[in-house]
């Protein structure tokens, strides 16, 4: 149980500093063991890789309190896959999957008292990340990296509730054909911040990305994998080679078929049938799912029938179900659950 002096019920979503941090450095080709700091400033040269060209990653996951007290990660070992494949992407050095965990538990069992008691719908929030260290002057690849993972208490995403989004079709583009749509690289989200921006200034609340080679295809948000539900309760979500893989959705499409016996495909969605959907939703760790209550195509309106009250029943289901298996309401497929004792 925490300890700390925190108004768990009415924490926001922000960063606060927590007690450690887990720090390794990489130089002269390999790891080094690795330590937690205390230190949550970072120093580098003013020419450093990072600063230069961009070359970092990132990710993020979550510890919850169970409703039986224990705390638990959920599925750290596939946020250590998706980091080395953007390591790969990136030409960073891979931190190997195994200590990408290791770290994971040591940065949570050191960060304890920050872990929001159950029932309070908050969470210790993790991201792990690694940047190009040394200076770089000439176009290439950093000789030496830092690989780091903070924590810090979240409330939960929805503040007051959950009300469906606004979405806009968006005249920008989020991912070339063969560039790096498909892993978690710093500069994918730099690039959106105009969009998103300008998104809210217009009074919506994100953007919907199409594929950039014909413009006629669904692919993601800013932030998040999109999901449709059928009217007769199929869940479909679009497939790319520049969508990024979401942990979320890939746990969702399991819940639906072995939990909730739904039918479940991957393929291209088309922008022009998204109206023949009865259910919208995003998903990612922030919030596990948002619901969709309308997409905007330059000045047309497409209204899911699930309306802009509430989430619709099977966005709902899968919502609750995800959430039960997080918190050990009920049990978890095998591998799904991390323990940190």
């Amino acid at each position: 149980m925490s300890n700390k002096n925190i108004d768990w019920n009415n924490l926001g979503f922000g960063y606060i500093k927590t007690d450690k941090r887990y720090v390794s450095n990489y130089k002269n080709g390999a790891w080094d063991h690795g330590v937690l700091s205390g230190d949550d400033m970072i120093t580098m040269s003013e020419c450093a890789c990072v600063l230069q060209y961009a070359q970092t990653c990132f990710e993020g996951l979550k510890a919850y309190t169970t409703e039986d007290g224990r705390i638990v990660c959920f599925r750290p070992d596939l946020n250590a896959a998706r980091m080395a494949d953007s390591c790969r992407r990136m030409k960073m050095p891979v931190f190997p999957e195994e200590r990408f965990v290791e770290a994971i538990v040591e940065t949570v069992r050191a960060n304890k008292d920050w872990v929001p008691p159950y029932g309070t719908g908050a969470s210790l929030y993790l991201r792990p990340y690694m940047f190009g260290s040394d200076a770089i002057i000439g176009v290439k690849p950093a000789n030496e990296f830092q690989f780091r993972v903070f924590a810090t208490p979240v409330g939960p995403y929805f503040k007051g509730g959950v009300k469906p989004l606004t979405l806009r079709i968006s005249d920008f583009d989020r991912a070339a054909p063969k560039g790096t749509g498909h892993i978690k690289a710093g500069l994918n989200y730099a690039m959106s911040l105009y969009a998103i921006v300008d998104a809210h200034e217009q009074g919506y609340d994100e953007n919907v990305y199409l594929d950039s080679a014909t413009r006629t295809n669904i692919e993601e948000t800013g932030g998040a994998n999109i999901i449709f539900i059928t009217k007769d309760g199929k869940l479909v979500t679009p497939k790319s080679e520049t969508i990024l893989p979401s942990i979320t959705k890939r746990s969702l499409l399991q819940v639906a078929k072995d939990y909730l016996g739904m039918e479940v495909e991957e393929r291209e969605v088309a922008l022009s049938e998204i109206s023949e959907f009865a259910e919208c939703g995003l998903c990612g760790t922030a919030a596990v799912i948002s619901p969709v209550g309308k997409i905007v195509d330059h000045g047309k309106e497409i209204c899911f029938p699930s309306g802009m009250s509430d989430m619709g029943p099977y966005t709902l289901k899968l919502y609750n179900t995800l959430r039960d298996i997080q918190l050990g309401r009920i049990e978890a497929p095998a591998g799904w659950i991390k323990e940190i004792n």
